[in-house]
């Protein structure tokens, strides 16, 4: 009997702990969609953290492009979006699988490749201009081919040059921004890119250079878009409106401004 009363009079604690320890660990799950390249950027590795720590949550994030980022919301995989292509994201908007979009950053589109530039990019005066040289000289053009806002601009372009893009010289890839920008430096191709995953592969990665860039319809803007609960809701509606607060608060704003590649500022904020 003694043996006993010691067992459970030693016991008992722990088993207090055991029951009151999932509680205390429980964690809280954000799925996040978003695209390569906040991913590919190294972004997301230092604007996490301050958030899950926060919230005392983990974000679960499926990095592809925002055709498919913007697909896994329709269908309610994932509680909030992270993506970059305006038209793709209003059209979310307006068919109710999207609430309360937000703008959260820019940067820009480019032009990149070999810096000794056989179809001549360098001498164009628009960014349609430059894939007409392209096509001209049948030079290597690597795309994206995933209907991702980088292969949504790229598409604007074409159809602005009046040109519908086949052949050899022309190769749809249907992978992410980092990947095309690997593949351009194998073949000494072109391509069409976000500044910010370009910046972050130009040291070490790839010798293609910047043929065009400033024109005023490469603006490149990201928005954080929360699933509508109405339309699905098993979504964790609360969680997602506190990431996208945190993403164009002071916090979020000021971790964004701040983040640098080599020294390069890949994202800016609206201030």
């Amino acid at each position: 009997m003694k043996f006993i009363r010691l067992f459970f009079s030693l016991s008992w604690p722990i088993l207090v702990l055991l029951a009151i320890c999932p509680a205390a660990h429980a964690v809280d799950h954000l799925r996040l969609s978003t695209t390569t390249s906040t991913e590919n950027s190294g972004l997301l590795k230092v604007l996490l953290p301050p958030f899950e720590q926060k919230n005392r949550c983990k974000v679960d994030v499926i990095a592809v492009g925002t055709g498919k980022a913007l697909k896994l919301g329709e269908a309610g995989d994932v509680d909030a979006v992270l993506v970059h292509a305006r038209k793709l994201e209003d059209a979310f908007v307006a068919s109710g699988y999207g609430i309360n979009r937000r703008d959260v950053m820019y940067n820009d589109f480019i032009v990149i490749g070999p810096a000794s530039d056989p179809a001549g990019v360098r001498g164009a005066r628009t960014a349609a201009e430059a894939l007409l040289r392209i096509r001209a000289k049948e030079a290597p053009f690597i795309s994206r081919g995933d209907e991702s806002g980088t292969h949504q601009k790229e598409k604007e372009l074409w159809q602005a040059a009046g040109v519908k893009p086949a052949g050899r010289w022309y190769l749809e890839t249907g992978q992410g921004m980092g990947e095309v920008i690997i593949m351009a430096t194998q073949r000494q191709g072109y391509t069409l890119t976000d500044r910010g995953t370009y910046n972050t592969f130009k040291k070490g990665k790839t010798d293609l250079a910047i043929l065009f860039q400033g024109e005023k319809g490469l603006f490149n803007p990201y928005g954080a878009i929360a699933v509508n609960p109405k339309r699905h809701p098993h979504v964790r509606h609360d969680l997602a409106m506190k990431f996208i607060d945190y993403l164009t608060g002071k916090e979020g704003q000021k971790i964004i401004a701040e983040f640098e590649v080599n020294g390069e500022p890949l994202f800016f904020v609206y201030r």
